[in-house]
């Protein structure tokens, strides 16, 4: 049903985009954080290069506060949000990059800088028209359950919501689930928290959600007890579960990539990678070693590759050829650089070359196949949200607010430096020629609307 909607909604949209100069113009969905194949690569053309804060398509004031991403559908952008605040987690932490725990004009995105167990939250799930920025609808869930401490570049609402065209489902860190239609009407809802154990993970729960074929697939990775499980995607009842131990930890949102045996459900958690059937939840393989805070998620070539980061500091990031079983460290790790990689943002790739970004504004350029450095420059800025592709360039979204575009290739070149002066720590997302860009005060659409 998901690819027979895409197919009707791409096929519609093609036969309203011709122009008189024989060009054909299409708007892609980007139903998940990473994108329409969960590569954070986008097929359209004529992606915008160059903007400034007068010159957005349209800018809308959010009313709650968040790091997740925003996903298009349709004709809607979707965001989740949190109004309302928990505690920050006492000690040290991640700290909002314009210095200090309380810049002028900044808080937290928990809300406040509270003690004690904070003030009542409610999430919301809100849907954008994507030609204007308009409110189209908004459902507000109260929340129910213990709220987990969290930093300043963390809420309840970190997850990202997914759609399947024709729900979307949107998931909080209480462990509340929701599934809404296209018009942002309950179609069901789960409390996985008081269903299957509470949701104990330090600075609170991240992972999104991921639709695959009938299922919704999500990992619970805390350090009471983990847990895969697969939910039918249409009523919510439960598919399948499997349990992963306790005193795993885990930020990431699982992938799935083609194998050469069948799709691969790649997970991403403290102990290790680790592999399953997403049909089934059967366990495949595992690579890497621990690692405290795993935040990435991985990506792939399409043909048969997988390349991922582990997360934590300058951790580790690797090539993985698909299709192993058991312990794969020895025979299918293709490559693997020990040090380097982003704690927080996920690395990209794109015609056969990865880029990441740390949050000291280095940004690297390595050989999809060596594993070796092509360039490597500290060009500024500090990256959270994970860089995506397109139309031959390559974008990373600082938390100042500038959003740095480099040609795509093996050789640096910078076409543009744009600040839109707003604090960003959220991936955007992509649709229609436009960059959907979420601020902590504003979701923001940059570029030209192919159907203007």
């Amino acid at each position: 049903m998901q690819i027979a909607t895409r197919i009707m909604r791409t096929l519609v949209v093609l036969l309203v985009g011709l122009v008189g100069s024989g060009t054909v113009a299409y708007a892609e969905d980007w139903p998940q954080w990473r994108g329409p194949d969960g590569r954070r690569i986008s097929s359209e053309s004529g992606l915008p290069t160059e903007w400034t804060p007068s010159t957005v398509a349209w800018r809308t004031p959010l009313p709650g506060l968040g790091v997740s991403s925003p996903i298009v559908s349709g004709d809607l952008v979707v965001l989740t949000s949190q109004i309302g605040w928990g505690p920050l987690r006492p000690g040290g932490h991640p700290t909002l990059v314009r210095g200090g725990p309380d810049p002028d004009g900044e808080r937290p995105l928990g809300g406040e800088r509270v003690s004690g167990r904070g003030q009542d939250v409610t999430f919301l799930v809100t849907a954008f028209s994507r030609d204007d920025g308009s409110v189209v609808w908004e459902h507000r869930v109260a929340a129910d359950g213990d709220a987990a401490d969290v930093h300043q570049k963390s809420n309840l609402a970190n997850a990202s919501p997914v759609s399947d065209g024709e729900r979307v489902y949107a998931w909080f860190a209480t462990g509340q689930l929701v599934a809404l239609d296209t018009e942002g009407a309950v179609v069901w809802e789960r409390h996985l928290a008081r269903e299957y154990g509470p949701f104990e993970i330090v600075w609170g729960h991240s992972s999104s959600p991921l639709v695959y074929q009938d299922l919704l697939l999500l990992q619970c990775d805390h350090e009471s007890g983990a847990y895969l499980l697969a939910l039918d995607r249409r009523t919510g009842a439960e598919r399948w579960k499997v349990e992963r131990g306790v005193g795993l930890r885990s930020f990431s949102t699982p992938t799935v990539v083609v194998g050469p045996e069948g799709d691969e459900l790649i997970v991403n958690a403290s102990e290790r990678l680790d592999a399953y059937d997403p049909s089934t939840g059967e366990w495949l393989w595992h690579a890497g070693d621990p690692n405290q805070f795993p935040v990435p998620a991985a990506t792939h070539d399409g043909d048969g590759t997988l390349y991922t980061s582990r997360g934590h500091r300058a951790g580790p990031y690797m090539a993985i050829r698909l299709g192993g079983r058991g312990d794969v460290g020895e025979t299918h790790v293709a490559w693997q650089v020990p040090t380097g990689a982003p704690y927080v943002s996920s690395i990209l790739y794109y015609e056969g070359v990865i880029y990441m970004a740390n949050g000291n504004g280095i940004v690297t350029a390595v050989d999809a196949e060596s594993g070796q450095r092509v360039w490597q420059d500290r060009l500024g800025g500090v990256y959270s949200a994970s860089p995506l592709a397109g139309d031959g360039k390559v974008y990373f979204f600082s938390e100042t607010g500038e959003t740095l575009v480099l040609k795509a290739g093996r050789r640096l070149e910078v076409l543009a430096r744009n600040d839109l002066g707003e604090h960003v720590v959220s991936s955007p997302a992509v649709s229609d020629g436009r960059i959907f860009i979420r601020t902590d005060e504003s979701l923001i659409a940059v570029g030209t609307s192919s159907r203007r």
